[in-house]
């Protein structure tokens, strides 16, 4: 492998890692704010639920809109 293919090779990798962890994170807080509803108004599994039911969805469009401004899709 020459030294271009393996710097796009690097760049990619970085690239899919980092929208890994940003969708982790994005999904990590949305449960932690479920959780935090959870504990404070006694609705035990429901904000966890939302959490996730939300998280999901606003971290795919975020990343999407994200994607779009930097025109890589």
């Amino acid at each position: 492998m020459d030294k271009q293919g393996l710097r796009q090779a690097v760049k990619a990798f970085s690239f899919l890692s980092g929208v890994g962890i940003y969708l982790a994170v994005v999904v990590g807080i949305c449960i932690y704010v479920g959780n935090l509803a959870d504990e404070n108004l006694g609705i035990s599994p429901v904000g966890k639920l939302t959490g996730i039911i939300l998280g999901f969805p606003l971290a795919f469009y975020s990343l999407y809109r994200q994607l779009k401004s930097n025109e890589l899709i």
